[in-house]
């Protein structure tokens, strides 16, 4: 039988899929699929998954469970849920319209001159809302988590983002996940003296400011606030940070910055990251990239290509993956960034990882995060075909167990204006006896 067979009674159906994000966990048996496992076992033919309490319990085959519900997978992928990259998504609903997007705080004038105090105590998270539109659209295309940030503000210090589960939840954001982003390279402005030069000077003064045992003197001229110091100084004492910059050059310094003061920094951009795959290969330091970067938009892009992922990977660098130009809306699109570098000579586990199990452990979800194995969260994604093939689509997905919506505001203006009796494209994955 073609497509997924859901074994309970059309009630339970109702209840299931009704209204996912609200519904409980549930206990269920997915049976017959291909997992990708994304642990040491790789992928697994004919192999069943039972999931209780929102977790993911036991993996193996011919495995039996008394009152749970039964889905057959009849052969197709079933893989852990999605990253979507470092995103707007909850806090930017419509690019255009100002009153919808929270994602920088451009705030506070300099008494020394033009420009913005720069504000590392600026957090986008309490501005997330769970029941933005984009976030349906998304979490459909099989995207279950995501890094919410704020965007590039001119200032040096964008703020602090958080990964979010995208089920809905009151509490959707991952503590430890907990990131300060800084906006470097080209995006220097008057704020910071329109110089890389002058970025990485302003960034050692905001560090000598915020660390102990330098109290403040007569006359003394502070680029941060009490506030923006305190915060900065924990993320000096171990943090994690993320340097949008593309320029080999840029990495270097970065890198450098990161080994005197102790720091865990993150590369976001790293269009030249292959031209010091090695030191950062030495350095454990991770790379988000955009996988379709294969022309420069900026100087700093120069030699930009679509191999660059597989050159990371061959150095030994933890790849992820995002998709800066397709706006937040189209988060999604990271999976058809995925198979792109797959076609560029990225392995295709490797390309999965950079999806799931390598920005759950970059950004601490836990060591269970990102993989289907006994203990890991159940954020599963049954697919129609190859998940890395635009083709493909969601069949259902599944964040901690509870099964979410398959309708999003797409699917409801394609069904209304669909004209009547056409029957070419796909239509919205429903469950069947």
């Amino acid at each position: 039988m073609n497509g997924l067979r859901f074994v309970v009674v059309p009630a339970l159906l109702l209840a299931v899929f009704g209204l996912a994000t609200s519904a409980h966990a549930q206990d269920m048996l997915i049976r017959n699929a291909r997992v990708h496992t994304l642990t040491a076992q790789g992928t697994l033919e004919r192999t069943d998954v039972l999931v209780r309490g929102g977790r993911v319990v036991e993996v193996g085959s011919s495995l039996a469970a008394a009152g749970a519900i039964v889905i057959e997978a009849n052969g197709r992928p079933l893989t852990p849920g999605l990253f979507g990259g470092i995103t707007g998504l909850g806090i930017s609903e419509i690019e255009l319209e100002s009153s919808t997007v929270d994602r920088s705080a451009l705030v506070g004038s300099r008494a020394s001159g033009p420009g913005f105090v720069p504000r590392p105590e600026f957090d986008v998270t309490p501005a997330f809302n769970a029941d933005a539109t984009a976030i349906g659209v998304n979490r459909a295309e099989g995207i279950t988590f995501a890094m919410i940030a704020p965007s590039a503000s001119g200032t040096l210090f964008a703020g602090q983002g958080a990964i979010a589960r995208l089920d809905g939840s009151d509490n959707p954001f991952v503590a430890a996940s907990r990131t300060q982003f800084l906006d470097m390279g080209p995006s220097a402005t008057e704020g910071v003296g329109f110089s890389r030069g002058a970025q990485f000077m302003l960034l050692e003064q905001a560090t000598r400011e915020a660390l102990p045992g330098k109290p403040l003197q007569a006359g003394d001229v502070r680029l941060l606030t009490p506030t923006g110091r305190e915060v900065f100084a924990r993320y000096l004492a171990g943090g994690r940070m993320a340097f949008a910059v593309d320029r080999a050059v840029d990495i270097r310094q970065v890198l450098e910055f990161a080994a005197r003061h102790g720091v865990k920094p993150v590369i976001v951009g790293g269009a030249q990251a292959s031209h010091v795959a090695t030191l950062l290969a030495r350095s454990k330091v991770p790379v988000v990239l955009e996988p379709l970067l294969a022309l420069p938009g900026t100087f700093d892009q120069l030699g930009a290509s679509m191999e660059n992922a597989a050159q990371l990977q061959r150095a030994g660098v933890p790849v992820m993956f995002t998709h800066f130009s397709a706006g937040t809306n189209q988060a999604h699109k990271v999976r058809q960034g995925a198979g792109v570098a797959v076609a560029h000579g990225l392995p295709w586990d490797a390309a999965l990882a950079a999806l799931t199990s390598t920005p759950a452990d970059v950004f601490g979800l836990g060591p269970a995060a990102g993989r289907i194995m006994p203990g890991s969260p159940a954020d599963l994604v049954l697919w129609s075909g190859d998940p890395l093939e635009v083709t493909s689509v969601a069949e259902q997905v599944w964040i901690g167990g509870r099964p979410q919506s398959m309708r999003s505001r797409q699917t409801e203006l394609r069904d209304r204006y669909r004209p009547t009796g056409l029957t070419s494209g796909p239509a919205a994955p429903t469950p069947r006896e």
